[in-house]
């Protein structure tokens, strides 16, 4: 049902449609408020405007809110390849397109979902024992916390960039050099605000030719988007990204993100540990159209 509302008082004079609607409109958070004025179902006068253009004193704001589903962290029975478990944890080498945690455009239907199906006990776990992160994109080698204990020893450890990971790409075109670091101020925003952020990346090219290149990733810093970013940067992009991509890289040579997190290494307890996870068929199928040789890591 459509909601009007007009604006009477002087403290909303002159400030911006996302911010007086949120004001007004205390149901609905800004961001939910943001979507709508983009999508036209929040109108001032009548007409569409953008979330920064500004209100004035006797406009009339109509909203027709487009409810979304609440997010669920309900089981569900989503399949899992289970690498390996232990008491304190479980290796889960995670398939192409699956989401994390359910949040903001994916209500369900995650790994945290499948998680709380197959382990019960998780749900007393913060974020089901998820204690980093991979895209919804990339796949492979994933570490989940089993018991709190456990959660709150691999947080720390991945805070002090003690575990160790090393991914697998395959871009567009050839490096210009063999191996080396990238050291980059990463760009992000959090609503208006810009934040820059430090990142570094250990990389080395494992085989290549004029088409392609095979590349080893090591990041030292975990930034969202990291590698994605830095090889977009040197203009050498990841076959299937359609985010950071140069105009003529993507023509549905392939759908998938070619980024795989191959192998994750820690020290707990003072037991090593080194886990890996075997690259997806879409992944080998384009190393073998690209002509490019790859000898599993040690």
């Amino acid at each position: 049902m459509t909601q009007l509302i007009k604006i009477i008082s002087s403290d909303f004079h002159n400030i911006r449609l996302d911010q007086a609607a949120t004001a007004l409109f205390e149901d609905y958070s800004r961001s939910q408020i943001q979507r709508w004025i983009e999508a036209g179902n929040l109108l001032i006068n009548g007409e569409s405007l953008r979330p920064k253009d500004k209100v004035q004193e006797g406009d009339e704001l109509s909203l027709d809110p487009i409810l979304e589903n609440r997010v669920s962290w309900e089981a569900e029975d989503i399949p899992l390849n289970i690498h390996h478990e232990e008491d304190e944890f479980l290796i889960i080498n995670k398939p192409y397109g699956l989401v994390m945690h359910p949040g903001a455009g994916c209500n369900n239907g995650t790994l945290a979902n499948a998680l709380a199906f197959h382990y019960p006990q998780l749900i007393q776990l913060p974020r089901c024992g998820i204690v980093h992160r991979l895209d919804k994109d990339t796949s492979g080698v994933f570490i989940m916390a089993k018991k709190r204990e456990s959660a709150q020893l691999l947080t720390s450890l991945f805070r002090l960039r003690k575990v160790h990971k090393t991914y697998l790409a395959i871009c567009h075109g050839e490096l210009n050099k063999n191996s080396g670091e990238w050291n980059d101020d990463l760009i992000r925003y959090d609503g208006e605000k810009k934040i820059i952020e430090k990142a570094k990346t250990l990389y080395k090219v494992l085989d290549k030719n004029s088409e392609a290149s095979l590349v080893e990733l090591k990041p030292i810093t975990g930034r969202k988007h990291q590698l994605r970013k830095q090889l977009y940067a040197v203009g050498q992009p990841i076959f299937g990204d359609v985010k950071y991509k140069l105009s003529n890289s993507f023509k549905g040579i392939n759908k998938n993100l070619m980024l795989h997190s191959y192998q994750i290494r820690f020290i707990a307890n003072d037991i090593k540990h080194t886990y890996t996870a075997l690259l997806p068929d879409y992944f080998r199928k384009l190393l073998k159209t690209k002509r490019l040789r790859f000898l599993d890591l040690k």
